[in-house]
């Protein structure tokens, strides 16, 4: 993966602040414990539900049941918005992923991904790896999506400050 080209949006940022660096915005995606994801079903009204997803690789990863509605939605239309942040106004900084959703289907991939999952999550989560998906130690399958961002909006509060990350 490439830097993004890095800039602050004076507009809605306070007089003097800087844009929130690669290495910060990165930090915060990799430390969150839960994002919200945004699809669009069929109709055109959107779906949000909440979500765990790991960073490998240049893009965020999420896993989901073929029968689940988000991936219903993602086989239609692959735009998503992935966000994640601190529900508060004066302090901590809000990450708005944007891309376009990308199955996973290496089983050399899905084994790192689940290894990540276990990890970060002090093995709360845990998945086999094979045949292209995931599998659940009781049955069942999850199929897994990465989102190589296309841009990544940043929002600090306090001092607050708007930035956006190209790719």
């Amino acid at each position: 993966m490439t830097t993004p080209a890095t800039e602050i949006d004076a507009r809605y940022s306070d007089p003097g602040t800087v844009a929130t660096s690669w290495e910060d915005t990165l930090a915060a995606i990799e430390a969150a414990e839960l994002f919200w994801i945004c699809t669009v079903r069929a109709d055109g009204r959107p779906h949000v539900t909440p979500l765990v997803a790991v960073w490998l690789d240049g893009a965020i990863h999420f896993c989901t049941g073929a029968e689940e509605q988000k991936h219903v939605n993602l086989t239609a239309n692959p735009h998503v918005i992935l966000m994640t942040g601190r529900n508060g106004w004066n302090e901590g900084m809000d990450v708005v992923i944007e891309g376009d959703v990308v199955r996973v289907t290496d089983d050399a991939v899905l084994e790192r991904l689940a290894e990540l999952w276990t990890t970060k999550w002090d093995g709360r989560w845990q998945f086999g790896a094979h045949s292209g998906a995931f599998h659940h130690p009781g049955g069942g399958q999850a199929l897994v999506y990465a989102v190589p961002p296309a841009k990544i909006l940043v929002f600090t509060k306090g001092e607050f400050s708007h930035t956006n990350h190209r790719f």
